[in-house]
């Protein structure tokens, strides 16, 4: 996923980068509005699926930039500030910011943020993804044999029901909507126990286990070795055989 960082800070767009960069991401860096407002004009690369906004920018205020790039564009809008009252950030989501994060912030929370905001608006598309079976708002995912019910919660294999835990769900939900998509071990961690603690990366392949177990498909999820996972459609009639009901 390619972001647009707009920070005039080279030492904390440094950092920033290079904490985003381990979760997956590839960051521009823009350091002023105008700089910006060039980075998002149409080129041949791949369209940013965020802007992370800092407001206290060296040629013109955030504020008018955010209005500026809601203009331009529809990629999603994160503004970043030390500003925490109320009103300004009324005033950013009115001028079209889909999310405020106030500094200081947890890294955690940030990465979040940006993965929630890219789902919402589908702008995190990415090239060789595998085309999921979709229809409107709240219809279920349908891949191959199995489908992912998000409204309900509830995860079908071959007409059966399979039952999984909350975390289970949450993990193959987000796998599920993006499939081929690799998903760093951090990004899966951040996103589905909203934590950046290393040690919880036995959890995850724990989870990954009983998916693969509950759902008799093996090669659903696979590994990506040294980076993380990434779900594979099945082909029709690729889950194990179940036992008939008596």
């Amino acid at each position: 996923m390619r972001l647009l960082l707009v920070e005039d800070d080279d030492h904390v767009a440094a950092a920033l980068s290079a904490v985003l960069a381990r979760h997956g991401l590839t960051v521009v860096h823009a350091r002023s509005g105008e700089e910006a407002l060039q980075a998002l004009l149409p080129d041949d690369a791949e369209p940013f699926a965020v802007v992370l906004l800092d407001l206290g920018l060296p040629d013109q205020d955030g504020f008018e930039v955010c209005g500026r790039i809601r203009r331009l564009t529809a990629t999603p809008v994160i503004m970043v500030t030390a500003r925490s009252d109320v009103r300004s950030r009324i005033h950013g989501l009115n001028l079209g910011a889909d999310d405020y994060v106030v500094k200081p912030y947890d890294t955690g929370e940030l990465l979040a943020r940006i993965h929630a905001v890219s789902r919402r608006t589908g702008a995190a598309g990415v090239p060789g993804e595998a085309a999921v079976e979709e229809g409107g708002p709240g219809e279920p995912l349908r891949l191959g044999p199995l489908t992912v019910e998000l409204p309900t919660r509830q995860v079908v294999v071959d007409g059966a029901v399979v039952p999984l835990t909350r975390k289970e769900f949450d993990l193959l939900a987000l796998l599920a909507q993006r499939p081929g998509v690799v998903f760093r071990r951090e990004q899966i961690i951040s996103e589905v126990w909203r934590t950046s603690w290393e040690g919880t990366g036995r959890t995850l392949e724990v989870h990954i286990a009983s998916l693969r177990a509950k759902l008799r498909m093996p090669a659903l999820i696979e590994t990506v070795r040294g980076v993380g996972y990434r779900l594979v459609v099945p082909a029709a009639g690729a889950a194990g055989t179940r036992p008939s009901a008596s």
